[in-house]
């Protein structure tokens, strides 16, 4: 999943969450439940667009899920402190970026592949448009359930 995706459903975590000794294991496990939904993310077909340009992906996808996760704290979940919600987003990726360094900068520390290693074991990807489908998808009925049954 895209960490646009990873930020939104940690932002919807933290709205609804407020415990953090709930919120981060949960945090944690919507990271692998939304890794195992068919999806699309910055580093699919990452052979045929070479490591820089995921990089560069990575970023913009990065500024988009901050972006967005604040626009949603503001506008439908204005009682979230915007601290604990960043707590929470950065526990939601986190698999993410333990993974990066030994991914696309080959920096072979253990921790960085055995995260790398216990994310493909679960990890399902699609390619656009359908893996980027399935995540708008997933991540608007979370946000309606989020605000209709909370």
């Amino acid at each position: 999943m895209t960490a646009t995706g990873h930020a939104i459903i940690g932002t919807i975590i933290a709205a609804k969450i407020g415990n953090p000794a709930l919120a981060v294991p949960i945090a944690i496990a919507s990271h692998i439940a939304a890794d195992a939904l068919p999806h699309w993310d910055t580093a699919t077909n990452i052979a045929k667009k070479g490591k820089e340009r995921v990089i560069v992906e990575s970023f913009f996808d990065l500024i988009l899920g901050f972006a967005l996760s604040y626009l949603l704290v503001i506008f439908l979940f204005p009682k979230t402190d915007l601290s604990y919600a960043f707590l929470i987003i950065l526990v939601s990726q986190s698999l993410d970026w333990l993974m990066v360094p030994y991914r696309l900068f080959d920096i072979n520390f253990p921790l960085f592949r055995w995260t790398y290693k216990f994310q493909k074991l679960f990890d399902s990807s699609l390619d656009a448009p359908w893996g980027i489908v399935t995540q708008v998808i997933l991540l608007l009925l979370l946000i309606v359930a989020a605000l209709k049954l909370f």
